[in-house]
């Protein structure tokens, strides 16, 4: 999709986090006549120097400044959002329904007044009910409630959704909805207090922690996915010339126990700790969950390209080069 100059103009919110950082890189590498405007947090300063990248400050939850950051794109992709980890959740758990209710609704706004073609919301998983095996994104049930671990955000989550149902119908915009798996890789929040799994182990890994302290317990599973594959996974839903209202879970499509990472964290750390102990006290998430991918991989022909160890030993590697310099 491309305007009347005969070059595609992408309003990407949230550029600097760690799913933004990957889907800019992506669109650069893929769409030479794509250029960016990239909105990024007031106190993190831009790190990809390129000619077809502007970068904007300002509040995402001002309907004017969302406004002026997306006029005269042909594509929005929202990828801004207020995270943190198990920890966090549990000892704020309103800040994260109201932020991302909060911003989200805002850029909904914006584009919908802005009359943008095309939409592209990252969204959650979490809004799924608690259930076994693989979830396909018709097995959502509104008349159950998210797993208790996610029930604010699972609930805010469902609400974006319906919003952009709404101002499809409404407004006959373009909205594809992406219902993420657990994103992982470089520019992530390596800081104890707001990361998420898998960052803070490697954190601890490359720290030499001993004895190894890991919150949870090793049997638990996640889907997780490595960054690169999922940023092309948006990157291709927004290329997508079908219009309409869509959705469509973007994870590996695999369970991933916290064993698992622990183990590839220490092999790609070099560490050997004499101990790990697993504490199950500690505040963690949902036991069991895997997305059925089988929707998208059919509509794009995508798949991961990396393994989830591979993943974590690219991940481990940046963590390792740029420890000193990333304060987040």
């Amino acid at each position: 999709m491309t305007n009347a100059r005969g070059r595609r103009k992408v309003f990407l919110a949230g550029s600097t986090g760690l799913v933004g950082t990957a889907i800019l890189k992506r669109l650069l590498a893929t769409s030479p006549d794509t250029f960016v405007t990239a909105s990024r947090h007031t106190d993190v300063g831009p790190w990809i120097r390129d000619p077809r990248v502007e970068y904007v400050s300002g509040d995402l939850r001002s309907l004017d400044t969302c406004r002026q950051m997306a006029r005269g794109c042909d594509c929005a992709i929202m990828a801004a959002a207020y995270t943190g980890g198990a920890g966090l959740v549990n000892a704020f758990p309103w800040m994260h329904v109201k932020e991302n209710l909060w911003l989200n609704l805002q850029m909904l706004e914006a584009f919908q007044l802005e009359q943008l073609p095309r939409i592209v919301l990252i969204g959650s998983a979490t809004l799924y009910q608690d259930c076994d095996g693989l979830v396909s994104e018709s097995d959502l049930d509104m008349n159950q409630d998210p797993p208790p671990a996610y029930m604010g955000y699972g609930w805010a989550a469902r609400f974006i959704e319906n919003m952009c149902r709404f101002l499809h119908d409404k407004f006959a915009m373009h909205i594809v909805i992406a219902r993420a798996a657990n994103v992982f890789g470089p520019y992530a929040r390596f800081n104890p207090a707001t990361s998420n799994v898998i960052p803070a182990l490697i954190r601890k890994a490359v720290d030499k922690m001993d004895p190894f302290e890991v919150w949870g317990n090793p049997s638990v599973t996640r889907d997780v996915i490595y960054s690169e594959d999922f940023a092309e996974a948006i990157v291709r839903l927004s290329d997508r010339d079908e219009g309409g209202f869509e959705v469509f879970n973007v994870g590996s499509g695999e369970r991933t126990t916290i064993d698992q990472i622990v183990k590839w964290a220490l092999e790609s750390a070099g560490h050997e700790p004499r101990a790990i102990t697993y504490l199950q006290d500690r505040p963690t998430t949902m036991k069991d969950r895997a997305l059925d991918c089988s929707k998208i991989r059919s509509a794009l022909n995508w798949a991961p390209r990396h393994t989830i160890e591979e993943g974590i030993a690219k991940t481990t590697q940046w963590w390792i080069e740029n420890q000193s310099s990333w304060l987040r």
